[in-house]
């Protein structure tokens, strides 16, 4: 079974490490997110060489069910956030990690 790891294990993480007090991490940490979002929502996507990239990513417009009622329903073209992981990430979590069963 995989561990999770939550926004405050990723502060205490980077604290520790770098020896700073959580709540300067913490700030940092929610400043990131909340500028990748904005960016996005703006239309703008984000590239971390060596780590990924933040991407919109436009769903078509589409054809659905609502089985409920049995009656068809047009879901509407919509942009939707994606992350797309670099290679060197890809390749290092390949190697790095077992494989869960």
């Amino acid at each position: 079974m995989r561990k999770k790891m939550t926004k405050a294990d990723i502060v205490a993480k980077i604290s520790e490490k770098l020896g700073l007090e959580k709540t300067d991490v913490q700030a940092t940490v929610e400043s990131f997110m909340e500028e990748v979002k904005n960016s996005l929502e703006t239309g703008d996507n984000v590239y971390l060489r060596g780590f990924g990239s933040f991407i919109i990513k436009t769903r078509a417009e589409k054809t659905g069910r609502n089985i409920s009622k049995n009656t068809t329903i047009k879901i509407p073209a919509h942009n939707i956030p994606a992350f797309k992981p670099a290679k060197v990430f890809v390749e290092s979590v390949k190697t790095k990690t077992e494989i869960a069963v």
